[in-house]
Formats: structure tokens, sequence, C-alpha cells
């Protein structure tokens, strides 16, 4: 797959699906990336929690003339996230793009937070990918098999908080490394396909994703609310429309990682030199 080839993805209409999980939480970027996608023809599938939200963003790309479909959908729920498959697959074939992009966010010391705590998070943020995956991936890999003009590119949001851990973000940085690592994975396991992946891992972005608890679910709320104090992130907060464009460029490319900050770049490479370091140290 050449970037040249990859380009013509993105530029292609007519036949191209997009699936967007998240149009609100995470969103400015998915909700950005499917207005984009409208732009170029293709048919968007969008999925949220939030029935407001979702008809909203709906809406708003339908007006540009672009079919879309809403699904309002619980990433956590596997049931959900097969039937919503299903259902584009009937509709419009296998999806060009699948953008696994829900997620909430809670903070607190790693041995105080609740058992609820974590079913949420994980439930969201790691569980909602590995859904998308495994409902989209055999039929992407169907209709490339099928078809050897198809190609494809699934997009995973992780954070840098998957890369660098943040102090106080326990339950939060293990459900981004995780969504790392499975994206690491996929990109070895799909080489041999004409099927992209790419993981998003942004410092800040203007979103909502700072009140996730909105949209926790009754039956994970914890029993008592527990006052948790926010987390200094570093760096900037950057435009969903800018993250949107980096994520389209790492499609065109081919990129796995989309790494959005620059200010990431020291912290990254202090974490490399330290492991470079314990095997250096220990050959002494």
């Amino acid at each position: 797959m050449t970037p040249r080839n990859r380009a013509g993805l993105v530029r292609r209409g007519g036949c191209v699906g997009l699936f967007v999980a998240g149009t609100d939480t995470a969103v400015g970027k998915t909700f950005v990336a499917s207005r984009i996608a409208a732009a170029r023809g293709m048919a968007v599938v969008m999925a949220d929690i939030e029935q407001a939200a979702l008809d909203r963003a709906a809406a708003e790309v339908a007006a540009t003339g672009a079919e879309v479909v809403p699904y309002r959908v619980d990433v956590s729920s596997a049931a959900e996230i097969d039937a919503m498959a299903e259902a584009t697959r009937a509709r419009f074939g296998a999806p060009h793009f699948v953008f696994n992009n829900a997620g909430v966010g809670s903070g607190g010391l790693i041995w105080e937070v609740s058992l609820r705590d974590w079913q949420w998070v994980l439930g969201v943020n790691l569980m909602g990918v590995v859904h998308g995956v495994r409902a989209f991936t055999p039929m992407m890999l169907a209709a490339a098999k099928q078809d050897r003009s198809y190609e494809g590119h699934i997009v995973n949001t992780a954070s840098m908080a998957g890369l660098i851990a943040s102090k106080g973000l326990g339950v939060y940085n293990t459900s981004k490394y995780a969504v790392v690592g499975l994206s690491e994975t996929l990109v070895k396991d799909l080489k041999p396909y004409r099927i992209g992946v790419s993981v998003l891992c942004p410092l800040g972005v203007e979103t909502r994703i700072r009140d996730s608890e909105r949209n926790r679910p009754a039956a994970l709320r914890n029993e008592r609310a527990e006052r948790v104090e926010p987390v200094e992130l570093m760096g900037r907060s950057l435009s969903p429309e800018s993250v949107a464009d980096m994520v389209l460029a790492a499609i065109r490319a081919n990129e796995l990682y989309v790494i959005t900050h620059d200010e990431s770049l020291e912290p990254l490479r202090r974490r490399f030199e330290r492991m470079e370091r314990s095997i250096l140290d220990r050959r002494r």
C-alpha cells in the first residue's frame, strides 16, 4: 500500500462507507473527520451514546448532501456494535474507514478507584475498540479478498496517556496503553492485506471528555461521589479540525502512529532513554 494509493482511498467517493464511534465526547475529531469524508462523497455511519449529540452531528453532516445513518450505541456492548455492523454491511457493504473513537475519562489513585470505575473506563475505552475491530475487520477482509481494488483503514483513538503514563490517571492510562498495544498488533496482523491501521495519540484536544460522567451508566456509578483532584495536562489543547487533518494525513501515508503534539517528543525520548539505560546498565 503506497502513500499514493492511500491518498486515492481518502479522495474516493461513492461506495465508500465511514463508521464513526463516538461523535461527541471523544469527538470533535471524528465528527470533523466525518464532515471531511462526507465532502468527498462518502456515506457516513455515525454512532454515539448521546442521542441529542448524535442527532445534531448527523444533521450537520447530512446538510452537506451526504448520506448519513446515525445509530445510538453503547460501544461497551458487543451486541449493540455487532447489530450496527451487520446493518452497515447490509446497507453499504464493508466500510472503507473504521474510526473507533469513543472515550471516557476518570481519575484517582490507582489503588483507590472503584471496581465500577475500572469496568466503565475499560468497557468504553478498550472494549469499545475491541468490539469495533471484531465486528468490522472480518467484513473488510472479505471485501479485500473479493475485490482487489478494495482498500480500508482502521483508526483507533488512544492518547499520549497510552505512551506516557500521567500521575493520577491510572485507569485511563491502562485503557489507553492497551489500545496502543492492540493497534500495534493489529497492524502486523493485517500487513498481508490492503487494510491499514493508525493509532491516534493526542495530548489535549478541545472535547468534552472531562465531562464524561454525564454518560456513565447508572449501574456503574459509584455509591458515593469521590472528589478527585483534576489532573493538569501538559501541552496545548488542539482544535478537532487540526487533529482530523492529521488523522487523514496519516491514512494517506499509511502511518501507524498519529502523534499530534510536538510537546510529546521530549517525554517520549526520556521514556525510551530510560529503557535503553536499563539494558546498558545490566551489561556493565
